[in-house]
């Protein structure tokens, strides 16, 4: 299996519902460092996976939805503790979305499985990955 990442970053502010959040109920800020990671058992004939550009655009036009925003005002993510897990889970969805629409080139359409990885820190991150439907 062959794989591509592109990464980005993001800085945004939320809080966090439930007494297991502690301090983290209270509004605070997150800076993000975002991996796109895609799979594919081939390259396309020019043996490419995807289209580096249009992947690294994909993702920043993802990411400039949610950069330097306060999550609890987002439509769509009311109500929801906007973790680490569920960023990734969110951003995997959109990714998916563009590949299936061809947004990363002619070679995407060999795309089988994303991996979204968030880092919080160096000490601490979370991913999603899943195959594409």
């Amino acid at each position: 299996m062959f794989s591509l990442t592109v990464a980005d970053h993001i800085m945004i502010a939320h809080s966090f519902k439930g007494e297991e959040f502690g301090p983290a109920q209270r509004v605070h800020g997150a800076t993000f460092v975002v991996e796109a990671e895609f799979r594919a058992p081939c390259l396309d004939r020019a043996n490419l996976l995807v289209d580096i550009a249009a992947a690294r655009v994909e993702l920043r036009r993802i990411l400039d939805a949610i950069d330097y925003r306060n999550l609890d005002d987002v439509q769509g993510f009311a109500g929801q503790n906007t973790s680490t897990e569920f960023l990734c889970h969110h951003i995997h969805g959109e990714l998916a979305v563009a590949v299936k629409e061809g947004r990363l080139g002619d070679s995407g359409h060999k795309v089988e499985a994303i991996k979204v990885l968030l880092r919080e820190s160096p000490l601490a991150w979370a991913a999603y990955e899943a195959p594409l439907a």
